[in-house]
């Protein structure tokens, strides 16, 4: 998908959007081509926030696009879906397969609001068949905008560099009261130990972040503890 487009095969480009904006520019043409790609911009943030305007809270739930189905980390994230939209909030993903489809699957099934934030990519990925609100998204940093303004809290599943990626954003965002404090969920505490002990430890030690840096998260093991923090119900 690029924005509304959808390419397939060799009408696939070799550049992302993301990748035609940070690209060293070679010569002054950038001087005519940026300013539509600010109006570009300008305009998924008005669909983004047209379409997300009414959903209401809202919890965003994050994970690997390659966990299998019926895996438990899969099947952990259905339930939470589903237990978020039976609590009466929407589940915002990356709208991607893996845990993202699991929690939009959950939500669908008990009858909420399922949305999917999409993603221009390399490889075709495509928005899961469990999405009732779907936006594709050519820029990473509008499309994280979404789920930081939309979400009251961030549930996180296993993952690879995405998933961290959008860790990192909402604990830095939190950690600068760029934002209010909102529930940061890690689900799995297996999954996530060495990347705590790190931080507590190596970073903590090096005063690279404060001793009460790591308390902007939780940690736990059960998708309802899980749900219940994200939701404010538990501490």
């Amino acid at each position: 998908m690029r924005g509304p487009v959808l390419l397939r095969g060799p009408k696939i480009p070799a550049r992302t959007s993301d990748g035609s904006l940070l690209m060293e520019q070679e010569s002054v043409d950038w001087l005519h081509e940026d300013p539509w790609r600010v109006l570009r911009i300008q305009a998924e943030f008005i669909e983004g926030f047209g379409a997300l305007a009414e959903v209401g809270p809202a919890i965003s739930v994050f994970g690997s696009a390659r966990v299998p189905r019926e895996s438990p980390e899969w099947e952990a994230a259905v339930h939470i879906g589903g237990e978020i939209a039976r609590a009466g909030c929407a589940v915002i993903t990356g709208g991607g397969p893996g845990i993202m489809e699991a929690a939009n699957k959950g939500a669908w099934d008990a009858g909420g609001t399922s949305v999917g934030l999409g993603i221009e990519l390399p490889r075709e990925q495509g928005m899961n068949p469990w999405v009732n609100i779907g936006i594709n998204f050519r820029y990473f940093f509008a499309r994280k905008m979404m789920f930081v303004k939309y979400s009251r809290g961030f549930i996180v599943a296993p993952g690879g560099f995405g998933t961290m990626d959008e860790l990192f954003e909402a604990l830095t965002l939190v950690q600068t009261n760029k934002i209010a404090g909102f529930p940061i969920i890690l689900l799995g505490r297996e999954y996530w130990g060495g990347l705590l002990d790190w931080l507590r430890g190596t970073m903590t030690s090096k005063a690279m972040i404060s001793p009460g840096d790591t308390s902007l998260m939780s940690v736990v093991d059960d998708p309802d503890e899980a749900v219940a923090l994200a939701l404010g119900e538990a501490r």
